[in-house]
């Protein structure tokens, strides 16, 4: 019932995880930073452009899946600063914006590798 989804076109696991699991007809992802998927560089000073590289990794991971942003229910999002919320929303909106999933979101003392937000996702698989 369970299934390991990895896609080529997102960031590597760094650890003992997967990109996401599928259990029954729900897709659960790890949360994706701004990280390129060829080179594993931290993409970007601010938070735009850090969410912007972060949905697209997303977006790769849901198409591996066969999920869509369409799908999406439930976004878990970090910040490292709360003060970036209109610019991270902004970003948010332009993917998630016409699905309007259930959200969280949260401002934390520290990102892995320092950026500025990471998301996660669990998104209904057709």
């Amino acid at each position: 019932m369970k299934k390991v989804v990895n896609s080529p076109r997102a960031p590597k696991a760094v650890g003992p995880y997967s990109q996401a699991q599928i259990f029954k007809d729900l897709l659960f992802t790890s949360g994706q930073i701004p990280l390129d998927p060829e080179t594993g560089a931290v993409v970007g000073n601010d938070v735009k452009t850090q969410a912007q590289r972060v949905f697209e990794n997303l977006k790769a991971v849901l198409d591996e899946a066969g999920a869509s942003f369409d799908t999406v229910l439930k976004a878990t999002c970090y910040l490292k600063n709360m003060e970036d919320f209109a610019d991270f929303n902004e970003i948010y909106a332009h993917y998630l914006g016409e699905s309007l999933p259930a959200r969280s979101c949260f401002e934390v003392a520290r990102l892995p590798k320092d950026v500025l937000c990471e998301v996660e996702l669990i998104a209904y698989v057709k």
